[in-house]
């Protein structure tokens, strides 16, 4: 990874400075964190419709939905997920986190590594692997719920 590609990170998320974090793919347009968290690659998910129709783009397992926690926990539901009480590392299950703004509505999501550590999709920008609360802040908000689902 590059300083100065390193120095932008660290400037968008301050909470990352000092902290272990790395680099973990090129910047790409082509999916979202919630998407990463969900582990689909492929397409950009976030419920945006214009009236019943998704914006174009744009990928939602659900129907026309509100940016709620609710909505989210459900689209996850349709992977398998369900809410759980913390990030601890569970042998066998895999765990998503999404973070809210202060009006509680989503704005991040991020899937655990086997290793205990998260990974998250920043915006177009690229994945990066980090400690779970090192994106809190202007940005992103703070983590607001833990679901868990069993590993397949």
């Amino acid at each position: 990874m590059s300083a100065e590609v390193s120095r932008r990170i660290e400037a968008r998320f301050p909470g990352l400075a000092g902290h272990p974090w790395s680099l973990a793919s090129e910047p790409t347009w082509d999916y979202n964190c919630i998407a990463w968290a969900a582990g689909d690659d492929e397409r950009w998910w976030w419920p945006a419709f214009e009236g019943d129709r998704l914006v174009t783009g744009h990928y939602w397992p659900l129907g026309p939905s509100p940016c709620t926690v609710d909505v989210f926990v459900a689209a996850f539901a349709t992977l398998g997920y369900s809410p759980c009480r913390s990030e601890d590392l569970e042998d066998g299950g895999k765990k998503v986190a999404i973070d809210v703004d202060t009006d509680l509505c989503p704005t991040h999501a991020a899937r655990q590594l086997p290793d205990g550590r998260w990974t998250s999709k920043l915006g177009a920008s690229c994945d990066i692997a980090h400690g779970l609360l090192d994106l809190e802040g202007a940005d992103y908000g703070t983590v607001h719920v833990f679901l868990a689902r069993p590993r397949s």
